[in-house]
């Protein structure tokens, strides 16, 4: 059927563009749009993996209301996926259908509002939240510095690290429905759990308000540097990586138990378990997608096989196999 002429992704008017897996790339809408859109992105630089296919569209838009208009005007008819640092992904090899939404520069603000509160847009590294918290004396916010990812990303997975969790400090924040409804939500409606929040699939977090103490910069940079030597040496930081793997059982380390499986160093294709940390992934240099995921599957049905824990995935697996 012919569509609009302010709509991308046919041929000619009358036929849609197919990828190679015979799949239909639905159109999208330009008109009005001041973002950039690609047709068939490809996605491997923008993730740590540095693997896997393309995106059907890639959306960055140019500001809140671009993204809102964008979409508003795809009613819910096309998947949508937010796509922050790419750190704790794995886009798998025959690409993300629809459209992915990247939230770049001008969501990539961080202020302080009173004396124990900072405003993040979705785009800010965890780093640079915990960091403009820090210089203002406000407390509780140095974990961030070890989350390896952006505030959209942790906000919608209850991000936490060293015995914090995005729970602990988040007042609401503010969030695009897959509709294109713009709503803030308080933290009581994420009904978060470990790793988890209610967020509906395709919903966008484009900022978040979060809660502090009075503190001590000198003390607060500390612990941040404490946090930042801890991952360097715990963590197979100069690798492509995507971060912790499994999600702990209660009760229980997932590294502990992928190590206590004789999984160390195990190899599937060109991926690897870390040797240096056992819950973390690597691409040794030429790892496909499937490569990774499939070593994930063999780690946990070997975990299994020896304790009986059935671990889950902590990393998101997106896309077509």
């Amino acid at each position: 059927m012919p569509q609009p002429d302010d709509w991308i992704g046919w041929d000619d008017g009358r036929a849609p563009t197919c990828a190679v897996d015979g799949s239909v790339d639905a159109p999208v809408p330009l008109e009005g749009i001041r973002g950039d859109i690609t047709h068939r992105a490809p996605l491997a630089k923008l993730v740590w993996f540095k693997s896997g296919g393309a995106a059907d569209w890639l959306f960055e838009p140019a500001d809140l209301d671009d993204l809102k208009n964008f979409v508003e005007k795809l009613d819910g008819n096309i998947p949508i996926m937010a796509l922050g640092l790419g750190s704790n992904l794995i886009v798998r090899d025959g690409g993300v259908p629809g459209v992915v939404v990247r939230l770049g520069k001008p969501f990539s603000t961080c202020e302080v509002v009173g004396e124990t509160q900072i405003v993040c847009g979705a785009g800010t590294p965890g780093i640079l939240a915990a960091s403009t918290a820090r210089d203002a004396g406000i407390a509780g916010m140095e974990f961030l510095r070890g989350i390896p990812g952006t505030v959209g990303g942790f906000v919608r997975m209850n991000g936490g690290a060293y015995g914090r969790e995005v729970a602990d400090i988040l007042v609401d924040c503010d969030v695009v429905l897959p509709d294109g409804t713009f709503v803030t939500l308080p933290v009581a409606d994420l009904q978060y759990t470990y790793r988890h929040s209610a967020l509906p699939d395709g919903s966008i977090v484009v900022s978040a308000r979060f809660e502090g103490e009075p503190g001590d910069p000198e003390a607060i940079g500390a612990e941040m540097d404490r946090i930042a030597q801890a991952r360097e040496e715990s963590q197979p930081l100069r690798t492509k990586t995507g971060g912790s793997t499994f999600k702990n059982p209660d009760g229980g380390k997932a590294w502990q138990l992928v190590d206590e499986a004789g999984c160390r160093g195990l190899t599937h294709g060109g991926a690897q378990v870390s040797k240096k940390h056992t819950n973390f992934l690597i691409n040794t240099g030429d790892a496909t997608s499937s490569d990774i995921e499939e070593l994930g599957e063999i780690v946990r049905e070997k975990v299994y096989a020896k304790s009986g824990v059935s671990l889950e995935w902590e990393i998101q697996r997106v896309g077509r196999p």
